[in-house]
């Protein structure tokens, strides 16, 4: 239904979850724009957002002023994504699928998709459960998938957010400082969303498709050049660590201001991202803090060493790099070795590369790069001193 067709008032009540009579006084304060007593799609809509900011304790005054500056325009989520009703229950798709009821509640909790108090699935809640339940007869491992649902969760909440925002950023804001009519404004805004929405399942093939082929080939790289008989438990993988911060973050922020401080933690980031070697990978970042992978701690190091000489800013940067077994979990890396970099990190000082000799072992005899030992140096959780390089490049 496009969202300039009209509703009547009882289909805009179920929609909205308030009662007609509640409409009808919103409408007449003009709390929602209601052209001649007829409903539309993102009349009802907005009054949802209203309902529930009223439920958050906000007056009737201040939504009717967010609504005539357009702060409440949610047209276009009714249109793109209408909402799917309950109709099977937690049992009956067990049933249908082969999966347990426990684990369809759990992989719904995980996909962010709760089955809630009614315990019952859409259609596509449904459908959704078939495709686990078909990768799961396929031969992958139930702990394995696990692990993968969750990073998929995690990855695409992410971008979801990042396009919810940007698109308030730079579409929704300019139209309200434009002074757009609020139901003008929510389907301008439906509009160019309904025209932006399908590119984005084909770009994610495209870019999904192409990072899988490059990680496949780093995977079997990495079996090749692994050294057997070494730690083979399972979830364990053989990396090279590498933690990268800003020095002295939290004394720049007291003396610059926090908007200065981000501007110098977004520029650092993505210089980051811009100069990585293309096998290396950006784990997660922390405040100024930015954790990064890879097989190949030659091209790591020698990238540690370039950037320092690249990024001359205030606060200088700092780096640890070790070599060694780290436990993978949900995309992630955790376990002692990821505690030895992180400490490592911490002892090194402004425009300095630190790296144990693990790394130095690896990497060898090397043209680009010359490693100083300053000996064992003491690290919080390490009963041992830890022996440690600084990282020049070659002169």
């Amino acid at each position: 239904m496009a969202s300039n067709e009209y509703i009547s008032l009882s289909e805009a009540s179920r929609r909205a979850g308030v009662s007609t009579g509640t409409l009808k006084r919103w409408a007449e304060e003009k709390v929602i724009p209601v052209k001649r007593g007829r409903w539309t799609t993102v009349a009802a809509a907005q009054a949802r957002v209203v309902a529930r900011m009223r439920e958050r304790g906000h007056s009737l005054e201040d939504l009717k002023r967010a609504g005539r500056e357009g702060k409440l325009a949610f047209g276009l989520a009714e249109e793109l994504f209408p909402p799917q009703e309950g109709e099977f229950s937690v049992e009956e798709a067990a049933a249908e699928t082969g999966l347990e009821p426990e684990l369809i509640e759990r992989l719904q909790m995980m996909l962010g998709t709760p089955t809630g108090r009614e315990r019952a699935l859409s259609k596509s809640d449904l459908e959704a459960m078939h495709n686990c339940a078909r990768i799961l007869e396929a031969g992958m491992p139930l702990v394995a998938f696990l692990q993968l649902v969750r990073v998929y969760a995690q990855s695409l909440r992410r971008i979801a957010d990042a396009e919810v925002r940007l698109f308030h950023l730079y579409v929704h804001e300019p139209l309200i400082r434009d002074g757009v009519p609020e139901l003008e404004m929510a389907e301008e805004m439906e509009g160019l969303a309904a025209d932006l929405l399908p590119q984005a399942t084909p770009l994610f093939e495209y870019m999904h498709s192409r990072y899988l082929r490059f990680f496949i080939e780093q995977d079997v790289v990495g079996h090749m050049e692994s050294e057997l008989g070494r730690d083979t438990s399972l979830g364990r993988v053989l990396v090279t660590l590498c933690f990268i911060d800003l020095t002295g973050f939290v004394r720049y922020t007291e003396e610059e201001g926090e908007e200065e401080a981000l501007d110098v933690v977004e520029r650092f980031i993505e210089t980051v991202e811009a100069t990585l070697p293309a096998e290396a990978t950006i784990v997660k970042t922390i405040g100024d803090e930015v954790m990064i992978v890879s097989p190949e701690p030659a091209s790591l190091t020698e990238w540690a060493v370039g950037f320092l000489a690249l990024f001359q800013e205030r606060p200088q940067p700092r780096v640890g790099i070790h070599h060694g077994y780290a436990v993978y979990r949900d995309g992630d890396y955790f376990g002692t070795e990821v505690n030895l970099v992180h400490r490592i990190v911490n002892r090194a000082l402004g425009g300095e590369v630190l790296v144990t000799d693990r790394v130095v072992e690896s990497i060898g005899k090397s043209d680009y790069l010359q490693f100083e030992p300053i000996g064992g140096v003491e690290l919080k959780g390490f009963p041992q001193p830890t022996p440690l390089y600084v990282v020049r490049p070659s002169s």
